[in-house]
């Protein structure tokens, strides 16, 4: 049944509630305050129990780790492949960087898919496409068919990137979200750490080939997961991209005959409306006001049919990026990933180069860099929900975005220092042990920045979590494919010592923008929102 709309009669006697439409009453809540993240819903993730979260956690966590040693198992390998293929060292190169644009890029499409059919579907049809990229690379004769695969592998190995911070964000309320995406965010940071060591140790063993059967079996068995164990998070009531359907249907249909025979239009009647993020208040159970008024019906959540615009994924990605703390912390965390990679790229040439370490010893001092990023994680996220915990009970049980970011001025005053203690170790060719300990504390600091950033850009963009983190993954992945394009040439011209004493001014040019939306960001949120509301976005 759908949900009923009167018009408003001549005389006002005491109004009579009609009853509300299922879909449409646990689309928008019971009161007009409910904001679109708690809007109620049957099933609700977030009152699930413990072992299921629990399990939904683990799931995605394994399924991000394998993706992310996806980006550069092959690096101890990169010699191998090069022979056995007659490749020259640019078409090597091109394999690494037709992985991180594609991975970078891609989940603006896998996002989209996710608010339109689920997460589960997404995870399964990105899945298969890992598994036929691992399988193809495995079996590969030529570079080009290397390239090509790489670039499908990617597809499918970056889905999970960007949506599984947004099932988190479904089954996770606010107060303990900062502490789960530090606990998920050791999974990704443990699979790039880990990724050399098993490429090196696969390699030596049984060829090159054999990293990507190992990839195709461990994908075999998350596809398997997702498609026994997991169970969908996803609620189209808690779904902008549904609400705007919605929305759209409730504006442009004729809902309301007044008692003389005129029509009143369905846009003449929301055009004084909020915009979508109120579209709770539009559809509250209404009040007959008189028995002469003629009801029709508006559509629920059943009647919604998405067209072309939702599905276009770059609305949703230009809407993330019209507001400017948006903006802003994306370059951010761009900028944190970008040298995270750059370091990881430039450490294992200096170790080679340098130090004369073979592939396996290499990855294990790459580990270290995992090492510290896995425990600055974890602890970064509690860190993170107890600092959200006490400012919200300091300002009276109110709570901003922007106190998300409280957290990080913390690792802001080391990390700096580490990247120039590191930079000139490694130009005075110190001993390796000095360079593993330098390691473990800039992957410390620098995730402990990018985990606070991170939940600050899921918080401060209800209902939009999964095209903010695709548009995040957009940035990082992008910045992170110009530091490697130019790396090479930069260590080359100025040394390590120069290269990252330059990095270290660019994290403090980092830092400075992350307290500018501490201090500014509450402030563009809600002129954004005032003028998103104004132009019925």
């Amino acid at each position: 049944m759908a949900s009923p709309t009167v018009a408003e009669a001549p005389s006002v006697p005491e109004p009579t509630t009609l009853r509300q439409d299922a879909d449409v009453e646990s689309s928008v809540g019971t009161t007009s305050s409910t904001d679109i993240e708690h809007v109620a819903v049957s099933d609700d993730p977030r009152q699930w129990s413990y072992a299921r979260k629990t399990t939904t956690l683990c799931i995605v966590s394994l399924a991000t780790m394998v993706s992310a040693s996806a980006s550069n198992i092959q690096n101890p390998s990169n010699s191998l492949i090069e022979a056995n293929l007659n490749a020259t060292s640019s078409q090597i190169s091109w394999t690494l960087a037709a992985f991180l644009i594609i991975q970078g890029n891609f989940p603006l499409i896998w996002s989209a898919a996710s608010e339109i059919k689920g997460r589960k579907p997404v995870y399964l049809m990105a899945s298969a496409l890992f598994m036929v990229g691992s399988a193809a690379l495995a079996l590969c004769q030529t570079i080009d068919v290397m390239i090509g695969m790489r670039a499908v592998q990617a597809a499918g190995s970056c889905a999970v990137m960007a949506i599984s911070a947004a099932t988190l964000a479904d089954i996770y309320d606010t107060h303990e979200r900062g502490t789960m995406m530090g606990v998920f965010f050791a999974a990704p940071l443990l699979g790039p750490a880990i990724g050399p060591i098993l490429g090196g140790s696969l390699s030596q063993a049984f060829g090159w080939r054999a990293s990507f059967y190992f990839l195709l079996i461990c994908e075999v068995v998350i596809f398997l997961s997702f498609l026994i164990l997991f169970k969908d998070t996803y609620r189209r009531e808690r779904s902008l991209t549904y609400c705007s359907a919605l929305q759209r249907l409730v504006t442009s249909k004729e809902l309301i005959q007044s008692p003389n025979g005129s029509i009143i239009d369905g846009h003449e009647s929301g055009k004084d409306q909020t915009q979508t993020q109120d579209i709770e208040k539009q559809l509250q159970t209404p009040s007959v006001t008189d028995s002469t008024s003629v009801i029709t019906s508006t559509p629920g959540l059943d009647d919604v049919k998405l067209s072309i615009r939702d599905i276009n994924p770059f609305p949703p990605y230009f809407r993330i990026l019209s507001r400017k703390n948006n903006v802003v912390i994306l370059i951010a965390n761009g900028l944190v990933f970008g040298f995270t990679y750059c370091l990881s790229y430039t450490c294992s040439r200096t170790l080679a180069n340098t130090y004369g370490y073979k592939a396996f010893p290499i990855g294990l001092v790459l580990l270290c860099l995992g090492i510290g990023s896995i425990f600055g994680s974890v602890l970064s996220g509690r860190w993170s929900d107890r600092v959200l915990a006490k400012m919200t009970e300091a300002n009276g049980g109110k709570w901003e975005a922007e106190m998300r970011l409280e957290s990080s001025k913390l690792a802001m005053l080391w990390l700096p220092p580490f990247v120039v203690g590191y930079a000139w170790v490694c130009e005075k060719h110190v001993n390796v042990a000095v360079i593993c300990i330098l390691l473990v504390l800039i992957g410390f600091s620098s995730i402990w920045m990018y985990t606070s950033t991170l939940a600050y850009l899921v918080d401060a963009n209800p209902g939009r979590s999964c095209p903010a983190v695709a548009t995040n993954s957009s940035f990082r992945g992008s910045i992170a494919f110009v530091s490697v394009l130019v790396a090479v040439p930069l260590q080359d011209a100025l040394g390590d010592g120069g290269l990252y004493t330059a990095w270290a001014g660019v994290l403090v040019g980092m830092e400075l923008l992350v307290l500018l939306v501490l201090h500014k960001g509450a402030s563009w949120r809600r002129e954004s929102e005032e003028r998103e509301l104004k132009s019925g976005n």
